[in-house]
């Protein structure tokens, strides 16, 4: 049952204020909430997301939360899997809407905002905004410019404090 975790390759295409509309450039506040049964039923595989949310909401362990526009709270935009862990938040997963991905995508800085999440959570939960994931190996750069994350070993990405802080003042600077 233990799968080996592969490693996350989300793109961190802009780091926005909230999303925004890549045409229009207009910004859209949001909203992360915990994921529900019935969330379930749009997020897959055959709605073109790419992970089984259904088996990541099974584990007791994770806990799912949804990105959504606060204007169209029914339409989720984005999906992420974290572990509260002794000292800090893992992020599992992290994954854009299928129309939120490529070149034909309608928002972006949907990863960008599921990450400030994590980090947000992380300093609720006192750990002062440390998070950590497992990078696929040819995005460890990536992370390191976007998001100032620190390459840790192996696959291990970190984001400390002042990182956190950044991102969370970047997207819930309202709050």
């Amino acid at each position: 049952m233990n799968k080996k975790e592969t490693g996350l390759s989300f793109v961190i295409d802009k780091l926005t204020n909230s999303i925004e509309n890549v045409i229009s450039g207009d910004s859209f506040a949001t909203e992360v909430s915990i994921i529900t049964p019935s969330d379930l039923k749009k997020i897959t595989k055959k709605e073109g997301w790419d992970f089984s949310w259904k088996e990541e909401y099974k584990n007791p362990i994770k806990e799912l939360y949804k990105l959504t526009i606060v204007s169209s709270p029914n339409v989720i935009q984005g999906v992420i899997s974290i572990e509260i862990k002794s000292d800090h938040v893992y992020m599992h997963l992290i994954e854009s809407a299928p129309f939120n991905k490529g070149k034909t995508k309608i928002y972006s800085g949907v990863a960008g905002n599921l990450v400030a999440f994590a980090c947000k959570l992380s300093f609720q939960r006192g750990f002062e905004g440390n998070i950590s994931f497992l990078s696929k190996s040819q995005l460890i750069e990536h992370y390191e410019k976007t998001l100032q994350a620190k390459h840790f070993g192996g696959r291990v990405m970190i984001i400390e404090n002042i990182a956190a802080l950044r991102l969370i003042n970047k997207y819930f600077k309202n709050e």
